[in-house]
């Protein structure tokens, strides 16, 4: 019965359209099944020649001679590529079928391989790895200037397939992404079709997901970053084709120009971004590379403040502090968000001191439980419950909400009603040489606030700098990439309704 509540409170979230075409998809596949339905592998196409300028090149994940690594994980496939490689995870499989390892001219051959055994793959016919794979595609054949009949016809059956799947269910960053591709797919073979639903999902979407401060709706850094790239190569693209005249230029550069803005207020002195909800290095562009590619397409911007996205950043003599007042968001796609209601980071020095604890994996076991978890972030747990319900991978039935937030300046203070019948506020406050942080529980009862450390911190800094009571130090897993962890400290404080801890800079 709690199994079916979780999924009731789960459900409840989702729009009218998510659910219709779950069902749609579901019931269509079985149709199909019956009727032994195929999609066509090659459908004759008619192509423009594209000029783009310069984008920005992948550098984490490259295929060497027949051995991909990506994800901080090889495999050598010697004489044939598996398409369909699962030992890694399926994020991995995905990144295989990206195609963002292509670099030299000669890297062709792998498309080709790719083509030769198409009829046989499974997560590589998914919208969403049809989606990044059409963009690369494209950039690269463009590049370096290749004709090629197969490569274009393959392209354009797989634009159909992915034009027939569209991520409806899913919403969110995964439905943006659909667009931006179509879009590349529409000015590539010069199809009203795929250009029709381009503009309607990208302007749609891109209204929504973007905030008032810029930030995107699903609240990860990461994301961010990567929702940027695509759409400053669309910008690219639109520039320099003139085709449909460029109609989408000028809503795209306001979008761009709002990101932008979110991204320099989020982004450290030192040009990382705090890992909040799902969010890991060396997987989208830098904020320096995304600054300067926009800067090469001529978008300048205005920093404008935090706000609606949740996030707050101070800066202060030697610190930087980011804080975590958001809900979950977005609320019908909470799959990349953590239980991490007023999570914090802060660097001094423009060095990592207290952080995020990372993301590893987005295999469903339970490293990914632990890392979405309360226990894992810089807050309050109380009774060795979740602030926010995350379960499975990417999913959240019950959530936090704050229900009171007051800010002056250098004062921040919230409450949230996440731990049922117990609300939690939380008091930062910001001085040229400390930082205080008062924790108070409307009733009495068990509970444990976290300071995880960087992995370059050790126990005597943490008892120097940090003034608590009864604190315990031990260790935790840090995940600063995808399938890479290292050990470092955290700090436990028990406590019982009330506790002030002060953090000396």
């Amino acid at each position: 019965m709690q199994k079916y509540i979780r999924l009731l409170n789960t459900i409840k979230y989702l729009k009218v359209k998510q659910i219709y075409f779950r069902l749609f998809y579901f019931l269509r596949a079985k149709y199909r099944k019956l009727m032994r339905f195929e999609y066509i592998f090659l459908k004759v196409s008619n192509v423009t020649p594209l000029t783009l300028c310069e984008s920005i090149e992948n550098k984490y994940s490259n295929f060497t001679g027949t051995t991909l690594s990506v994800l901080n994980l090889s495999k050598n496939f010697k004489d044939k590529i598996d398409w369909n490689y699962a030992e890694h995870g399926k994020l991995w499989t995905y990144n295989l079928t990206y195609f963002e390892y292509l670099k030299e001219k000669e890297d062709i051959w792998l498309i080709y391989d790719f083509i030769e055994n198409i009829q046989q793959l499974r997560d590589a016919l998914e919208p969403f790895p049809i989606s990044l794979r059409g963009i690369n595609w494209i950039k690269f054949v463009t590049k370096y200037q290749i004709k090629n009949k197969t490569i274009d016809d393959s392209l354009y059956a797989q634009y159909y397939i992915l034009l027939d799947n569209l991520e409806y269910h899913l919403l969110g960053n995964h439905l943006l992404e659909n667009g931006f591709s179509l879009l590349f797919g529409a000015y590539y073979f010069q199809d009203e079709k795929l250009y029709a639903t381009a503009k309607e999902i990208l302007q749609q979407e891109l209204q929504e997901q973007i905030l008032e401060d810029g930030g995107h709706f699903e609240l990860s850094p990461m994301y961010h970053q990567l929702m940027l790239f695509r759409l400053l190569d669309c910008i690219n693209l639109v520039q320099n084709n003139s085709w449909k005249k460029r109609e989408l230029l000028e809503f795209f550069t306001l979008k761009a120009q709002m990101m932008l803005s979110w991204l320099q207020n989020i982004t450290y002195k030192d040009g990382t971004i705090p890992l909040l909800n799902d969010s890991a290095n060396k997987i989208a562009p830098t904020s320096k590379e995304l600054f300067k590619y926009a800067y090469k397409l001529g978008i300048t911007f205005q920093a404008t403040p935090l706000n609606d996205s949740g996030y707050r950043k101070t800066v202060q003599g030697s610190y930087e502090a980011i804080v975590d007042i958001a809900e979950i968001g977005a609320s019908y796609i909470p799959g990349h968000a953590h239980a991490d209601t007023f999570n914090f980071e802060l660097r001094i020095d423009s060095k990592p001191f207290i952080v995020d604890s990372g993301l590893s994996t987005y295999e469903v076991n339970k490293i990914r439980f632990y890392e979405r978890s309360t226990k894992a972030h810089n807050t309050v747990e109380v009774l060795e419950k979740n602030s926010s319900e995350v379960w499975g991978g990417f999913r959240v039935a019950n959530r936090a909400k704050v229900v009171s937030l007051q800010e002056k300046e250098d004062i921040i203070k919230a409450t949230h009603d996440g731990y049922k019948g117990i609300l939690h506020t939380r008091i930062w406050q910001f001085f040229e040489n400390k930082v205080i942080i008062k924790d108070t529980l409307s009733k009495k009862t068990q509970a444990i606030f976290r300071l995880h450390f960087h992995p370059d911190i050790v126990k005597d800094e943490i008892q120097k700098r940090v003034e608590a009571k009864n604190c315990t130090i031990t260790t935790y897993s840090f995940a600063s990439e995808f399938n890479k962890t290292q050990q470092a400290l955290v700090l436990e404080i028990p406590f019982t309704q009330e506790l002030e801890v002060e953090i000396k800079l």
